[in-house]
This record gives structure tokens, C-alpha cells and sequence, in this order.
């Protein structure tokens, strides 16, 4: 079996390591790939998003399957495209990403459908947002950009004032071009947070071990929010309780209405959760394995990830039996001084081979690209380090100790991740 995968950061290396594992695959080609991707996979520099360069790639190996990866070129309609030109996918089409690709389509989704979210109100005219703040008179409050930002379109605002600039920055100011042209104010939830991926056939939905992210870049949940700083999976309190009320009142009233609307979803269906006082609500979907739940639950992962593949693209998903190690796994990122805004890019990278020789451990490369046979940052987030253990903090310490053997100048990391998940539990 030869496979396409679109993508070039940490999701993608796991992904690829985990079709790697299979006994069917023969050659994997990678559009861009990465520094350390290009070790399993050939590397292909087409961006994920030149939908045209990819089919026609895809023309020239001919692989059995593509495998659509990140968020952009899914909601651009890369799958649309690969199927007309006769290719398998995994990942959705174009019409049902839009759960991820636009805020506004998701919300009103969930009101439809009677699926429990935030509190919510769109708007494309700051003042009117602003007087609608105001009027709320309630913080933290939510201001999400409709369409993409790499994971930081959403500003959590503590004050008036912060949400006044928010809003200003976004519709004035094309802070996130043409993805903040319409905003979507909802109220904050508080509660755990947690994230639930599902494999899912556009009927059937097969929930993957939950995790949590840390989203905020420094320690304490300080700073700006990211796209993930770490993840730990299982959470600790996701309960069989809670599984049963989600599977109940969000995933399949998700995947039936969605199916209900002609846009049945066929994929990695990413569930972002509140485990608030009043339930479980809705925080965001996503259309695709998350970066960094993917490196963290991919390592769990015991199932042929190409039988899922088959199973999902000719919709009998409920015949198939998915099996996930009963293993910890953490996922830690190490990131460029200044991410998730300004930073500096092509410092050396040292200790990655001491440290991927430690027991239970595996380095995913996100943001690097090889120099003279030696690895240099190339990205915000640099690399994932994850450690996998038969207990929580094991598997903690493995992530850590690994990441104490990597430098590259003005490397940052978040060093409590994990830690309100082991106050939980004891």
C-alpha cells in the first residue's frame, strides 16, 4: 500500500508513524513533511493548501490512499478534489469541515440541533459587539474569529478593555484577515476542559482516549493562548459518566445532524469540551486530529490505522473493533522563544538522539528542516516530546527527562503540564 500524506508539522509525523507501523505499508510520501518526517517518508515540497500541486502529485505516484491532514486544505475542499480525480481519502469534505472552518456555521449548527454550547452572538460591526459586551457585563468573555488562525483566533477577554481591543483588532484592524471578517461573543465556560477525538463513518462514532491540552503558552495558563503546549491522555476526569452523557447529547446528535444536513462527516471528528456545572457543553469542533492530542493518543493507538482508514471510507466503521494501549501518554512541546507571536527560526538542534533513545519516549518533529545533515527550528512549535508509561506520572517523567536532553537557543516549554490532572488523581 502506498500513501499521500498532506502536511508537514508534529500531527503529521505521528500520523505517519502510526501508518509506518503497519504491515501493509510500503512507501509513504510526505507534501511538505519536515526535518524528521523526511526519516520515514518522502518528502515532497508541495504545501499542503496548493490543492492543484497535490492532485498532481497524487497523479504522479499514484498511492493507494491520501491521507488529508491539517485544517486549511480540508476546508479548502482538498478532498473534493482528490476524490474527482479518483483518489481515497481519509479526512472530510469540504462541506463538512466547515464544522472547524467557519465559527459562525458551527455555532448556529448547535443551536439547530439542540447540541449544548456557550451562550453566543456573531457580528461583522465592532460597536454593536462592543455594546453587546457591555450590556453582558460579564468576564472572562469569548471572542472567536470565524474562519482560521492557526489555532489563535480565540482571545479570552478578563476586562472591558481587553475585549474592546480584541474586538477592534479583529474587525478594524484585519488582525486575522479575512478569517476575523466576522466574530462569533460567547459567554465563558468554566469548567475542566477536555478534548475528545473520534474516528467516525458519517453514522458511527469511536471516541479515542480523551485528553487534555494546555493551550496557554506559559506556565500557570499564562500568556496568550497557542495552539497546544501539551497534552495528557486519558484525562483523569473524563469519567464513563461523562463519556455516556457526550455520546449521547454531542457526538451522535453531531455526526446525525450533520448527516442530516448533506454534509455527512467522514474523518477524525475533534470534540473540544467544558465539563461545566450544567454539563458537558461544546467548546469548538475541529475537522482533524489536533496538534498535539494526535502526537500524545497515536502512540495508544494498538489498531492497523489503515484498517480504520477502510473501514471509515466504505462506512461499515461499526464492524470494526478499535483498541487503544491502557497506557499514559504525555505529550510536551518545546517551542521558539516568542511563539505564538514573533520569533527567530534556524538555531541547531542537539541531544535528539539521546534523547529518542530513552525508554518509552518519542521526539515528533513540528517546526524543523535539515541543514548540512543536522536538524534546525523551523517553526514556533519545534518539537513534541512524548512519553509513554504505565501511569500518569511515569509517563510525565519520561516526557521531561527527554526534554532535559534537547537544546536549541531560546527554547521555551511549559513546565507544569500534567500537573492539575496528578492533583486529581492524588
Amino acid at each position: 500500500m502506498k500513501i499521500l500524506v498532506t502536511g508537514g508539522g508534529g500531527r503529521e509525523h505521528a500520523i505517519i508513524a502510526a501508518l509506518k507501523k503497519s504491515p501493509k505499508v510500503s512507501e509513504i510520501n510526505a507534501a511538505p513533511g519536515n526535518g524528521g518526517i523526511a526519516s520515514l517518508a518522502a518528502c515532497r515540497d508541495i504545501k499542503a493548501t496548493d490543492i492543484p500541486g497535490v492532485v498532481a502529485l497524487a497523479d504522479e505516484i499514484k498511492p493507494d490512499w491520501v491521507f488529508v491532514a491539517p485544517d486549511d486544505p480540508l476546508v479548502l475542499g482538498a478532498v473534493d478534489a482528490l476524490n474527482a480525480a479518483g483518489f481515497k481519502t481519509f479526512g472530510p469534505r469540504k462541506a463538512a469541515a466547515e464544522l472547524e472552518g467557519s465559527k459562525v456555521f458551527s455555532k448556529n449548527f448547535m443551536s439547530r440541533h439542540g447540541i449544548p454550547t456557550a451562550a453566543y452572538k456573531t457580528f461583522t460591526d465592532a460597536k454593536k459587539a462592543v455594546d453587546y459586551i457591555k450590556a453582558a457585563g460579564s468576564f472572562p468573555a469569548v471572542i472567536k474569529c470565524d474562519g482560521l488562525a492557526l489555532g489563535k483566533g480565540v482571545i479570552i477577554a478578563e476586562n472591558l478593555a481587553e475585549a474592546e481591543k480584541a474586538v477592534k483588532d479583529i474587525l478594524k484592524g484585519g488582525r486575522f484577515g479575512d478569517s476575523g471578517k466576522e466574530i462569533v461573543v460567547e459567554e465563558y465556560l468554566d469548567g475542566a476542559e477536555v478534548t475528545v477525538l473520534a474516528f467516525t463513518d458519517g453514522k458511527t462514532v469511536i471516541p479515542m482516549p480523551a485528553a487534555a491540552d494546555h493551550k496557554r503558552a506559559l506556565d500557570g495558563d499564562g500568556g496568550l493562548n497557542t495552539g497546544g503546549m501539551g497534552v495528557i491522555a486519558p484525562a483523569p476526569y473524563y469519567t464513563k459518566e461523562i463519556a455516556a452523557e457526550c455520546m449521547e447529547k454531542i457526538f451522535l446528535p453531531t455526526v446525525k445532524g450533520m448527516a442530516d444536513e448533506g454534509r455527512a462527516f467522514k474523518g477524525c471528528l475533534y470534540f473540544g469540551l467544558a465539563l461545566t456545572g450544567s454539563g458537558v457543553k461544546v467548546i469548538e469542533y475541529n475537522c482533524r486530529f489536533g496538534d498535539p492530542e494526535a502526537q500524545t493518543i497515536l502512540p495508544l493507538l494498538e489498531t492497523d490505522l489503515t484498517d480504520i482508514m477502510e473501514a471509515v471510507w466504505e462506512e461499515r466503521l461499526s464492524a470494526l473493533e478499535i483498541r487503544f494501549s491502557p497506557e499514559k501518554a504525555v505529550c510536551v512541546v518545546m517551542a521558539s522563544g516568542g511563539y505564538p507571536e514573533r520569533y527567530e527560526t534556524g538555531f541547531p538542534i542537539t541531544g535528539l538522539d539521546c534523547a529518542g533513545e530513552l525508554s518509552g519516549v518519542r521526539v515528533f518533529h513540528a517546526g524543523t528542516r535539515k541543514e548540512g545533515g543536522a536538524y534546525v527550528t523551523a517553526g514556533g512549535r519545534v518539537l513534541g516530546v512524548t512519553g509513554v508509561a504505565d501511569d500518569l506520572e511515569t509517563a510525565l517523567s519520561k516526557a521531561y527527562e527527554a526534554v532535559g536532553k534537547i537544546k536549541f537557543e531560546k527554547a521555551f516549554y511549559r513546565k507544569d503540564i500534567g500537573k492539575k490532572a496528578l492533583s486529581l488523581i492524588g
